[in-house]
C-alpha cells in the first residue's frame, strides 16, 4: 500500500509496531478503550476484534488479504467498530480471547478473530479467514455479511451465545478442586514425553515440532532426582538434533520458533526472544548436567545473537524478528548456489555446500543451512584435524554472515517487555554462572538497571512496556514472575544482596495485587488493573512458563533463601489450587512440576559466612557451579558488607569461625557441622 497517499487511521498515535504496521489500512481501525466501546454501544454494532503480533506470518498474509482491501474496509467500517490488539502488549486481553476461540473451534492461534457485543462479550470466534473461500473456510466477506446480518435478524441468539460464554469464562477461575497429588505425577509426565519422543530426529511428535525448552529442563532433573537414563537420552538427543537443524540459524546464531517439519529442518523464521531466553536456559542446564561440549556452544552462540541483534543502546532486550522480509518468509535466511559464489572462493564453496547442506539443488530445502553429520565426522571426510576444521569453518561462516547482513533484514520489534526481558536477564545471569562468563552476568545486571529505571512507577509496582522512551500499560504476573526468576538467577550469580531484597520486595506486592483470596493461586492481573470480563488464572506451560508456575518455582526458592514460611505457605496454596489439573496433565505444566518438586524436596542449602571475593569462597563457588545439584541454594552472608549483608534474622545465629569464611552445609533436612575448609564443605555436598 502507498502510505503517502493513505489517509492514517487512529493507529498512527499507538506505539506498538503491530499497531502501527496497520495505520495506513482502509480500515477504520480502533486500539482498545474507550472510544471504540462508546461507538459501539452508541450506534449499536458489534465489534470486530484482531488480536495478532508483529512478526506474525498469517496476521500479515490477512491484513495484506483483507485489511488492505478497500471492499472489505468499507464492510467492516460500515457494520462494526473494529479494534485492533497487539497480543504481546496485551496478554491479558490475547489470554481471555484465545481462551474464548479454544472454547467455542476447538484450537487458537494468531491473528485472533473475535465479534464482541458492546459490552465486549465474545459471541463469534476464529483465526485466520482468507479475502476468497479455501482451505475449507468462508471468505472474511462472507464471514461479514452473516455476522452482520444476524447481529440485525437474530440478535436474540447472539446474546443468549455470549452469555454462554460469559458464564464460562466466569466459572474457570474456580473449576480446579483441591485434592491429593497422586505420588507418580512426576513418573506420568515422563512417560507421556518418552511415549511421544522421536528417537530418530529427537523432540515430540512428528510436524509441527517446538523447541519446548521447560519440558527439556523438567527431563534433566528427572534423570537427576530419579536416576531415570532415557530422560536424559531424550534431552541430549533433542538437543543434539535442534542445533543441527534448520531451525538454528548457523550463520548469525539464535533460534527460529519452530520446525514445520519432523527433522527441525524447515523453520516458520521468526525469531522471540523468550525463545532464546528459555533454550539458552536448557543448553546451559544441560551442559551442567552432561558436561557435552556442544550445549555450551549452542548457549554461547544464542547469547551473541541475542546481544548483537536483540539489545537495545540503553541495554534493555527488543522484542523479536519478523519470519518476512522483503515481502517473503525466510528470504533472509535462503542461500543458492549464486550466493554461494558471489561471497566465497571455490575451495570456500565446496566447504560451506557440504558442511551445510545447501547449494545443492532448488529445493527450498538445500537453501537453508543445516548439518547432518557432527563437525568430527565432518573434519574426518575434509581430511582436517578439528582445529583446522573450525578455523576455516568460522572464516567461511564469518564471510557468510557479512554477505546476508547486507540483505534486506526481517523487520525488529523493538518494544520492550518486562516479562521476556525478566527471562532473558535469568538466562544471561544462569550462562554467566554456569559457563563462567562475566560478561553475560554483567548484560544481565545492565538490562536490570534499564527495567528498574524505566519499568518501575514506584519502588514495586512495573509497567509492561516500553518503546520510543515511554513506558505503560499495567504489569501482568508474568511481568512480576519472571522478573522475580531473573533477580534469584542475578542473586545466585554475583550474591548482592539488593537483588534477594527487591526479589522478596516483588514477590510480597505480587500476593498482595494478584493473589486469589477466595479460591488461590495468582490471577493474571492486578487487583488494581482494568477491570475486563473476567480475570484468568493459568497454569498451563505453553510457549513460556504460566506466571503461576514461575511464582511456585520463586515462592519455593524463597523460603530455602530466607526460611519465611509464608512463603511455604503460600507456594502450597498455589499447588492445592491447581492440583486437580496437575494430576489430570502433569506433562502441560512441566516448569509447574519442576516447581512442585523444588518445594517438596530434599534439597541443599548452603550458607556462606564470609565474603564472595574472600580467596575460600571464590574456591568454594567456582567448584559447586561446576557441578550439577537441581535443587542447591546457596546464600551468602557479610555482616560487614552493605553489599552482601542479608537482613533476613535466621541468619543472625551463623558465625565466622576463627575470623575465617565459614561453609555451613544443610541437607536433607539435617545439618553438618560448619567448616572452613573448602574440600570439607564440598565433600559435605557430595
Amino acid at each position: 500500500m502507498n502510505t503517502k497517499t493513505q489517509k492514517p487511521n487512529r493507529l498512527i498515535n499507538e506505539l506498538s509496531p503491530y499497531l502501527f504496521q496497520h495505520a495506513y489500512n482502509p480500515v477504520d481501525w480502533f486500539p482498545w478503550g474507550g472510544e471504540a466501546f462508546e461507538k459501539a454501544a452508541k450506534e449499536d454494532k458489534p465489534i470486530f476484534l484482531s488480536i495478532g503480533y508483529s512478526t506474525c506470518h498469517w496476521c500479515h498474509v490477512m491484513e495484506k488479504e483483507s485489511f488492505e482491501n478497500e471492499t472489505t474496509a468499507e464492510i467492516l467500517n460500515e457494520y462494526f467498530v473494529p479494534i485492533k490488539v497487539d497480543r504481546e502488549e496485551r496478554p491479558d486481553l490475547d489470554n481471555i480471547y484465545i481462551m474464548v476461540c479454544q472454547r467455542m473451534t476447538g484450537s487458537g492461534g494468531w491473528p485472533l478473530s473475535l465479534f464482541l457485543t458492546p459490552h465486549k462479550i465474545p459471541f463469534f470466534a476464529g483465526t485466520y479467514f482468507p479475502n476468497v473461500s479455501r482451505y475449507g473456510r468462508s471468505s472474511f466477506n462472507e464471514l461479514l455479511d452473516k455476522i452482520n446480518a444476524a447481529w440485525i435478524t437474530n440478535r436474540d441468539e447472539l446474546e443468549k451465545a455470549s452469555g454462554e460464554i460469559f458464564s464460562i469464562l466466569n466459572n474457570q477461575v474456580s473449576d480446579n478442586k483441591q485434592i491429593n497429588i497422586p505420588k507418580n505425577v512426576f513418573e506420568t509426565a515422563y512417560k507421556y514425553f518418552e511415549n511421544n519422543f522421536d528417537s530418530v530426529y529427537g523432540g515430540f511428535g512428528s510436524a509441527p515440532k517446538f523447541p519446548s525448552p521447560h519440558n527439556l529442563i523438567f527431563l534433566i532433573r528427572y534423570w537427576k532426582n530419579y536416576n531415570v537414563p532415557g530422560a536424559i537420552n531424550i534431552v541430549n538427543k533433542t538437543l543434539s538434533e535442534m542445533h543441527k537443524g534448520g531451525i538454528f540459524d548457523h550463520i548469525g546464531f539464535g533460534f527460529h520458533r519452530y520446525s514445520t517439519d519432523r527433522e527441525w529442518l524447515v523453520p516458520h523464521f521468526e525469531k522471540m526472544l523468550y525463545d532464546q531466553a528459555l533454550i539458552t536456559l536448557a543448553y546451559s542446564e544441560a551442559f551442567l548436567a552432561t558436561k557435552n561440549p556442544e550445549f555450551k556452544i549452542a548457549a554461547r552462540q544464542i547469547l551473541n545473537y541475542v546481544m548483537r541483534e536483540m539489545t537495545s543502546t540503553s541495554r534493555g532486550f527488543y522484542s523479536a524478528e519478523d519470519a518476512d522480509s522483503d515481502g517473503e518468509e525466510g528470504k533472509f535466511y535462503f542461500w543458492t548456489n549464486d550466493d554461494l559464489s558471489a561471497c566465497l572462493n571455490d575451495g570456500e564453496k565446496q566447504f560451506a555446500m557440504t558442511v551445510y547442506n545447501i547449494g545443492i539443488g532448488d529445493d527450498e530445502n538445500q537453501k537453508i543451512p543445516h548439518i547432518k553429520k557432527s563437525f568430527s565426522e565432518l573434519a574426518n571426510e575434509l581430511n582436517l584435524d578439528m582445529n583446522s576444521f573450525l578455523h576455516k569453518h568460522e572464516i567461511i561462516r564469518s564471510k557468510m554472515f557479512e554477505y546476508r547482513d547486507k540483505r534486506i533484514h526481517p523487520l525488529k520489534d523493538d518494544k520492550i517487555l518486562t516479562d521476556w526481558n525478566g527471562m532473558m536477564i535469568a538466562a544471561l545471569a544462569n550462562a554467566g554462572r554456569l559457563l563462567n562468563n562475566d560478561l553475560y552476568v554483567s548484560a544481565a545486571e545492565n538490562a536490570f538497571r534499564f527495567i528498574e529505571k524505566n519499568l518501575f512507577i514506584n519502588k514495586n509496582k512495573l509497567l509492561h512496556r516500553f518503546r520510543n522512551g515511554k513506558a505503560s500499560i499495567d504489569a501482568n504476573i508474568d511481568d512480576y514472575a519472571f522478573l522475580v526468576f531473573a533477580l534469584l538467577e542475578l542473586y545466585s550469580s554475583t550474591y548482592k544482596a539488593e537483588y534477594l531484597i527487591r526479589a522478596v520486595d516483588l514477590v510480597d506486592y505480587s500476593i498482595k495485587h494478584f493473589w486469589d483470596e477466595e479460591n488461590s493461586g495468582f490471577y493474571f492481573t492486578p487487583s488494581y488493573g482494568e477491570k475486563l470480563i473476567t480475570r484468568t488464572k493459568d497454569i498451563y506451560d505453553g510457549a513460556i512458563p504460566s506466571g503461576n508456575s514461575m511464582m511456585l518455582y520463586n515462592l519455593s526458592k524463597l523460603y530455602r533463601f530466607t526460611s519465611g514460611k509464608k512463603y511455604y505457605d503460600y507456594a502450597s496454596k498455589t499447588v492445592d489450587a491447581f492440583s486437580e489439573y496437575l494430576s489430570k496433565s502433569p506433562f502441560a505444566s512441566t516448569s509447574f512440576l519442576s516447581a512442585y518438586h523444588l518445594l517438596n524436596s530434599e534439597g541443599t542449602e548452603v550458607i556462606i559466612i564470609g565474603s564472595p571475593n574472600e580467596e575460600n569462597v571464590v574456591k568454594f563457588i567456582r567448584a559447586i557451579s561446576s557441578i550439577y545439584i537441581p535443587n542447591l541454594s546457596v546464600i551468602i552472608h557479610d555482616s560487614e558488607s552493605e553489599q552482601y549483608c542479608l537482613p533476613f534474622e535466621y541468619l543472625e545465629s551463623y558465625k565466622r569461625i576463627n575470623s575465617s569464611a565459614t561453609f555451613y552445609i544443610c541437607k536433607n533436612f539435617k545439618c553438618s557441622l560448619p567448616t572452613t575448609i573448602v574440600e570439607e564443605a564440598l565433600q559435605q555436598i557430595k
